[in-house]
């Protein structure tokens, strides 16, 4: 544990920022699930499922949690999915 005043409060607040950034990636992890499992399913609700995949992971990019390379792939694989299906 730091003895220093600014050094006590950077752990507070980097574990506040690592939670709210495993939050984010839970949720898109969630989020990418659900919109491979609707489209293998071949939902009625494939699109909007796809359309929130896509949001998502362009927020976590925003956010600096993904690589914009990484969000790209993504989007573009379930996209291709989608078309496929």
């Amino acid at each position: 544990m730091p003895n220093i005043k600014s050094a006590k409060k950077r752990v507070k607040v980097n574990a506040t920022k690592a939670a709210a950034n495993k939050a984010v990636i839970t949720n898109l992890r969630t989020a990418i699930k659900k919109a491979n499992a609707a489209i293998e399913s071949d939902a009625a609700n494939k699109q909007d499922a796809v359309k929130c995949a896509i949001t998502k992971i362009d927020k976590a990019c925003a956010k600096g949690l993904l690589h914009k390379n990484t969000a790209a792939r993504k989007k573009s694989q379930i996209a291709l999915k989608l078309n496929r299906a």
